[in-house]
């Protein structure tokens, strides 16, 4: 049987970058230009059809393992986001709104949170109030020039694939959960199911 090869982090960054995003109990995300590609496909029906990243739906996953509470603000809604949203055990969401920052202040409030705890990434106008009240803000690299220029950080990544998990990645290195989290995969032998 072959040696296996330890599982260290591989992932590096800056210590004044991490030192910003340090604290965060709740990330907020944008989902089209984020967690999708920003593309609209429409079927012949006139359904609006969507792509996510695998990559992007682990980060979630593992943001809730680590404690920090994963919230989806979106101006749009539909079945299938919803869907993927559930599958993913993301529960807090506010779908079809454009004011972006009463959802996000009424979410902290339910979790008994403050902005000094929150994170957020987005992509365009809708998101630079949250962005700008958050303590740590990310833009994807595909993003309006107004969210990069706001953002503490620009993924080297483009919505939808794989800047959300970028960013989900930043904020477990920058809480100390990333090592313990890799530590894990190690542990068991049974595949487990996709993101």
């Amino acid at each position: 049987m072959p040696t296996l090869k330890a599982l260290t982090p591989a992932l590096h960054y800056p210590p004044e970058l991490l030192l910003q995003a340090q604290g965060i109990r709740v990330a907020f995300f944008d989902i089209d230009g984020v967690l999708t590609d920003g593309g609209l496909y429409f079927s012949e029906s006139g359904e609006t059809l969507k792509r996510f990243n695998t990559l992007d739906g682990q980060g979630l996953k593992l943001l809730q393992k680590a404690g920090i509470t994963p919230v989806v603000i979106t101006g749009r809604d539909s079945a299938p986001l919803r869907l993927r949203l559930k599958a993913l055990g993301v529960t807090h969401a506010r779908f079809g709104t454009e004011d972006k920052r009463p959802a996000a202040e009424a979410f902290l409030g339910d979790l008994n949170l403050s902005w000094a705890q929150a994170a957020a990434i987005g992509d365009d106008w809708p998101d630079l109030p949250v962005m700008q009240r958050a303590a740590f803000a990310c833009a994807p690299a595909n993003a309006h020039a107004q969210a990069k220029a706001i953002a503490h950080h620009t993924t080297a990544e483009r919505g939808g694939e794989g800047a959300a998990r970028a960013f989900c990645d930043l904020l477990l290195v920058a809480g100390g959960h990333y090592a313990a989290l890799l530590a894990q995969v190690g542990v068991h032998d049974h595949p487990g199911a996709s993101a």
